[in-house]
């Protein structure tokens, strides 16, 4: 049985005529560039916020051409309705241009003006591919260049999509605050350089993992505001060539009204159209964050290493078996693929950076691979963050009779004792301690250093965990108002006057 031919209809372009499938939006451009960039087999419909973009930088230039007299009134309210669709998620799969592509986004330029122009001449009462009574390039075009909307799109949809990742992360902050005030009367061991340093509890390792990220939301959301410069209007390389002299502004100011984002033009739009900067530094962060979550998954798997032969302080959550041939093991494959995931965001900074510095005189012809790593870093990043929290995090036991164990027999605790004892004495403890394997503090008894009163005050987890004042008895009093050293801009005369003196 013979498969029946699929519907055509044919399309004219400056390297001739092609037969474009009936059923599709887009044209004979965007077919061209099916055919000559299959690289990643991942289109433009993969990342949906990249497509409501497009279609919004477009129906603001619709609307702002309609204000100047360039675009009749039947045409622009075509090509508005046609975006409108667009932005509420219809017509997304006819965006089939590869996410990377020679050209500088031409390409996606032109699958976007091909799709709306020919659901807008529909709209019109026209067939598909009929462009004398509305065209992709004289109307949906119109005043602009590849070189200013794919620009303007792309840092839209990296505004579009970042809030979803600073979400995840506020989410993981949350889990992991939890986590340390469950745990905060917990006492383990800290380690530095993987040897025994001196103790802490618990919680106060998963409020650091909390704090390192929380740094990074605030840091997230400053820096997406670089996104809201465009070159909007600028359309070659800057002049504003084709569009009116009022078009920049006023296109910058629709596309602010449609989204609600204050997108303000770049005083400089010659530099603004070579300009790949805030695409560094955004990618910079995604980095810094994705260093961040791997070291805290590095401690996570290193903590719960074992479960007899490792660390064992912490019991992940089992997810799932961990071996084909080793009966009931199970591996930390939730940090593991959060682990993978930060290396890919690392890898992809790294593209980032090479894109940006390969740009030549008034272009970067390389974007499309920055506006591919960047969102597929903040897609997955997302989800890693989520995943990470839900399915690790939020299940984390302490196995309570180990960390006890390490503190009890580790010779850490003498720091503890350094203020009291001398550095002197407390290294002897300490070398006697590690040769006989005897606790810290049943030397410090038998060679009479301290008295057990004294020795417990000085051993309590309050007084191992935080800055305190020894007394007498051990104890360990709370300063005062009074007794609150000065702060620094509070330096008396005396202060200055030694300070001069030194």
């Amino acid at each position: 049985m013979t498969t029946p031919p699929t519907a055509t209809r044919p399309e004219h372009d400056l390297l001739g005529d092609r037969d474009v499938p009936a059923e599709a939006y887009y044209g004979i451009q965007t077919l061209r560039a099916q055919e000559n960039f299959h690289i990643t087999g991942v289109p433009l419909s993969h990342f949906p916020k990249l497509i409501v973009a497009l279609a919004q930088v477009k129906r603001a230039a619709a609307r702002a051409n309609r204000r100047l007299g360039a675009l009749d009134e039947r045409r622009a309210e075509a090509i508005e309705q046609a975006c409108a669709e667009i932005v509420d998620g219809d017509l997304h799969k006819h965006f089939v241009v590869d996410m990377i592509q020679g050209g500088a986004g031409t390409s996606t330029n032109m699958n976007a003006n091909e799709v709306i122009a020919n659901r807008a001449l529909e709209l019109l009462g026209h067939q598909r591919g009929d462009y004398e009574h509305l065209h992709p390039n004289n109307h949906v075009n119109l005043g602009q260049s590849t070189n200013d909307v794919y620009p303007t799109a792309v840092r839209l949809a990296m505004l579009l999509s970042f809030p979803a990742l600073a979400e995840a992360m506020d989410q993981l902050i949350g889990t992991l605050r939890d986590k340390g005030e469950e745990f905060s009367e917990i006492l383990k061991m800290g380690r530095t350089q993987m040897q025994d340093a001196v103790p802490m509890t618990v919680g106060q390792e998963f409020h650091g993992w909390a704090t390192t990220i929380a740094e990074d939301v605030e840091r997230l959301t400053r820096t997406a505001r670089l996104f809201r410069e465009v070159n909007l209007g600028a359309t070659a390389i800057g002049t504003g060539i084709t569009s009116d002299p009022r078009y920049a502004q006023l296109a910058t100011a629709e596309l602010s009204e449609l989204t609600g984002i204050p997108f303000t033009v770049s005083a400089d739009l010659v530099e603004a159209t070579s300009d790949t900067g805030a695409f560094v530094t955004f990618s910079g962060v995604l980095k810094r964050i994705a260093v961040k979550i791997s070291k805290i998954c590095n401690d996570l798997r290193l903590l719960s290493s074992g479960p007899r032969a490792g660390f064992a302080e912490l019991r992940l959550p089992a997810v799932q078996p961990g071996s084909s041939i080793m009966p009931g093991k199970v591996n930390p494959v939730i940090p593991e693929v959060v682990n993978q995931v930060a290396y890919e965001v690392i890898g992809n900074d790294m593209t980032v950076t090479f894109a940006a510095e390969g740009g030549q005189l008034q272009l970067n012809p390389f974007e499309p691979v920055i506006c591919f790593n960047i969102l597929e870093s903040t897609r997955i990043m997302t989800r890693a963050m989520t995943t990470l929290a839900e399915r690790c995090i939020a299940g984390i036991e302490v196995n309570r009779e180990v960390v006890d164990g390490y503190v009890r027999h580790s010779i850490g605790v003498i720091t503890a004792l350094v203020p009291v004892i001398g550095y002197a004495a407390a290294t002897e403890v300490a070398s006697e301690a590690l040769e006989t394997g005897r606790p810290v503090a049943d030397l410090v008894l038998e060679r009479g250093l301290l008295d057990e009163r004294r020795l417990a005050g000085l051993l309590s987890p309050a007084s191992m965990t935080r800055p305190v004042r020894p007394t007498a008895t051990g104890t360990i009093p709370a300063l005062t108002v009074e007794e609150e050293p000065p702060a620094a801009e509070e330096r008396t005369a005396e202060d200055e006057e030694r300070t001069h003196e030194s």
